[in-house]
């Protein structure tokens, strides 16, 4: 699915496509609709950037045993990856 946000509601809100992404990323992860791992691929950041955005906005992580099992995941085919290059 494809959301198109015209250039007038971008320029009514004072914020770039970018930015909107961030802050539907960040208001989905306060529902806890999106994981941390999920959200940060949403606003097309790494999780340790989105974690510091976090942080600076005082939104305390979630993090619970889906995103244990997603970090651990991601972080053995991390290391697979380094070890085929």
């Amino acid at each position: 699915m494809s959301l198109i946000i015209s250039n007038e509601i971008l320029e009514k809100i004072e914020m770039s496509e970018g930015q909107l992404q961030i802050e539907i990323a960040v208001m989905l992860f306060q529902q806890e609709r999106f994981t941390l791992a999920q959200a940060a691929r949403f606003a097309q950041m790494n999780q340790l950037a989105f974690q510091k955005l976090l942080a600076k906005r005082h939104i305390p992580l979630h993090y619970g045993m889906e995103e244990l099992m997603e970090d651990f995941y991601n972080l053995q085919e991390s290391k697979e990856n380094d070890n085929s290059q």
